[in-house]
């Protein structure tokens, strides 16, 4: 049975970055298995911030490989994300993951997709899972129009959006920002 459903979304403002996530995993189209999954931590003594979709054990399997990159890297995020990459694509086992991840530091901001390519947002907003594209735009719109608002706010807000509209996403939020 194929575990799915997710959505997560970073943003980028004023110095900060906040990912946010919902908690909900789904089993095919009609079954909800658990709503307080926790998706976005923290990793590398508190530095870095991971969030995850995708298959629950290939999530997982991505994320601790990344974790394991920025230990023989020292912390540094770009490095790391590029070697995971390259290691995805190589490995026989790594290539069939079918997982994301969005990472960030307090200075970088990284898209980690499905086929082993380091995507940098331009403008500082990105998001995956089944209800990315909802959570992308609201974060686009509350940026461009919500001057006042933080990144946090902005992320929170944008998973609230998405969770009223994807059948896979909840509001059962976890955020972490750095």
């Amino acid at each position: 049975m194929e575990l799915k459903g997710t959505t997560i979304v970073a943003v980028r403002r004023n110095g900060k970055t906040a990912i946010a996530g919902d908690g909900q995993v789904t089993a095919g189209q009609t079954t909800i298995m658990k709503s307080n999954a926790v998706k976005v931590r923290r990793i590398y003594n508190d530095n870095v911030v991971v969030g995850f979709a995708g298959s629950v054990a290939d999530a997982f399997t991505l994320s601790e490989n990344f974790e394991k990159m920025l230990n023989k890297y020292s912390g540094n995020l770009m490095r790391s994300a590029v070697e995971l990459a390259q290691l995805w694509r190589s490995d026989k086992i790594m290539r069939k993951l079918e997982a994301m991840m969005i990472v960030a530091d307090e200075t970088n901001l990284l898209v980690l997709d499905g086929v082993g390519d380091v995507i940098e947002p331009e403008d500082g907003i990105c998001a995956i899972g089944s209800g990315g594209n909802y959570a992308l735009a609201a974060a686009r719109a509350f940026a461009k129009r919500c001057p006042d608002m933080s990144a946090r706010e902005i992320a929170e807000e944008s998973i609230k959006i998405a969770s009223e509209i994807c059948i896979f996403t909840n509001g059962n939020i976890r955020i972490e920002e750095v």
